[in-house]
């Protein structure tokens, strides 16, 4: 029975629009690609690369999935993130990580709070819950971001937005991959009970909890999806 009742929560995103930054590949592709196969209009965010940004569109775009497009936008100036929103359809580390964050939260609740209501969902990282040495900048900006969190939830108060953070494990993405050795991606590895480095697919369903109707009573929360690593 609970099974059965776990098929029938509605997380189908049909009319809702659904704006991914940092999509053109990594974590941010395959959430961009899942939210569009719930029926969601997607904007798919990039900072440099077109090509594999207009590659996510067009291959939500040939699916039976979509509307997708492709839009330029460093999330850490306010302009470009007004472009986002104003669609149809790497900087410092704390530059992009919290005032990008802020920025996008910003824009978004304004939308959203004359669009009567919707969901905003932040990705963290799980190094919060887990320190790790050389990782100090880059933890305190995802730290700032949790912080945020939170205080926007209860900023929106009676508006029917609820803002929720995913704060990840190490995912097996070209970034984590980028410039660490074989003995640190084993350590990362031996750190996570079940023994595997995340998938992107591990974080699309609860991104789509979040994202959907489902989620309205869940807010200001912090959410692990680290495989026990933190």
């Amino acid at each position: 029975m609970a099974a059965t009742a776990a098929k029938q929560l509605p997380h189908r995103l049909h009319g809702w629009v659904a704006i991914v930054t940092v999509s053109s590949r990594g974590i941010g592709r395959a959430l961009a690609i899942h939210l569009a196969s719930l029926g969601a209009k997607v904007v798919v965010d990039y900072t440099a690369n077109s090509a594999q940004a207009e590659a996510v569109a067009a291959k939500i775009n040939s699916s039976s999935h979509g509307p997708a497009i492709a839009v330029q936008a460093d999330v850490s100036n306010p302009n470009k993130v007004k472009s986002l929103f104003d669609t149809d359809a790497r900087r410092s580390t704390s530059c992009v990580n919290t005032r990008g964050a802020f920025l996008c939260c910003k824009e978004a609740s304004h939308r959203l709070k004359r669009g009567g209501g919707g969901r905003i969902v932040l990705l963290s990282s799980s190094l919060v819950a887990a320190p790790t040495p050389n990782f100090g900048a880059y933890t305190a900006s995802k730290a700032g971001m949790e912080t945020m969190v939170k205080i926007l939830a209860k900023e929106l108060k009676g508006t029917q937005i609820t803002a929720n953070s995913v704060a990840l494990g190490p995912i097996a993405t070209e970034m984590f991959f980028e410039g660490r050795s074989e003995e640190e991606i084993q350590r990362a590895i031996d750190m996570c009970p079940l023994g595997r480095l995340g998938e992107t697919q591990d974080v699309a369903p609860i991104v789509r909890l979040l994202a959907s109707d489902a989620g309205e009573w869940v807010n200001g929360q912090i959410f692990g999806v680290n495989g026990g690593y933190a």
